[in-house]
This record gives structure tokens, C-alpha cells and sequence, in this order.
């Protein structure tokens, strides 16, 4: 990450925490409750749309390979397949679903 990069990581995150702060003393404004809804209802929804194409990508996998993308990662992860290239795209695109998964469980709480 660069330099730049970092401030400006900074400075949302200290923004964030203004809007915390806003919401914790009850000083938070209608205009700023519906803005935040619907931005997180956008990253929800493009989210949702990477987890489905990501699922197409790896229902080919399992095609081809006959093999469901749970027991190839833990096969991946045990040492127990080689090293070509289609296993670690696979690999990563079962840890991005992970991580989807993550980002959706997160953006849905509350």
C-alpha cells in the first residue's frame, strides 16, 4: 500500500468514526440514516452479484473435475493435489466466496 494510499484509508476511517460518533450521541441526521442504508444495500447487492458469478465459475470446476468445491479445497489445503494452474484459480475463487460470504453476512447485520 502506498503512502497515499494509506492517508486516505486513514482519513475515511476517521470519518467513519465521526459518523459513529454522530450515531452513538443520537445526533444523526434522517438524509445521513437513508444515505447509509442505501450504500450498504448497494455493496450488498454488487456482492451478491459477485458471489453468483464466482458459483457459476466454480460449478465448471466441479464439472469438469467431478469433484465439489468443499472437498477440492480441503483436498487443496491437505497437500493432496498438484499445483496447476486450473487448482489454484479454484482455490482462490473458494477462498473469494468465502470472503463474500463474510462480506454479506457482515453488511446484513443489523
Amino acid at each position: 500500500m502506498s503512502e497515499r494510499e494509506a492517508v486516505t484509508k486513514n482519513n475515511v476511517a476517521a470519518r467513519l468514526q465521526k459518523l459513529a460518533t454522530l450515531y452513538q450521541h443520537q445526533q444523526a441526521s434522517e438524509v445521513m440514516t437513508r444515505t447509509l442504508g442505501k450504500l450498504l444495500d448497494y455493496e450488498a447487492e454488487l456482492s451478491r452479484k459477485q458471489l453468483q458469478q464466482l458459483q457459476a465459475d466454480m460449478r465448471q470446476f466441479e464439472q469438469t473435475y467431478q469433484l465439489s468445491s468443499a472437498e477440492f479445497y480441503r483436498q487443496y489445503q491437505a497437500g493432496e493435489t498438484d499445483d496447476r494452474m486450473d487448482y489454484v484459480e479454484w482455490a482462490a475463487m473458494v477462498q473469494m466466496v468465502r470472503n463474500l460470504q463474510a462480506r454479506l453476512d457482515l453488511l446484513a447485520e443489523g
